[in-house]
């Protein structure tokens, strides 16, 4: 499970994406959104300005990422 220390009260899902290397751009990240690809908290979730917060999980191919 990747662990991401958030600074400040949120960070948009994509950027989320970019900042922890699972994706190589913004463009790749808004399409896996759009697709399905991404779970928030155990849901599948199409938004890609999703708000992730403290204590959210993340789920991504076989990646799991916890805000911190």
């Amino acid at each position: 499970m990747i662990q991401f220390k958030l600074e400040g009260e949120f960070i948009p899902m994509i950027a989320l994406l970019k900042a922890t290397g699972l994706v190589q751009s913004g463009g790749e990240a808004q399409t896996l959104v759009e697709d399905g690809l991404v779970k928030y908290n155990g849901q599948v979730d199409y938004r890609k300005r999703l708000k992730v917060r403290k204590g959210d999980i993340i789920e991504f191919m076989s990646h799991k990422i916890e805000i911190i």
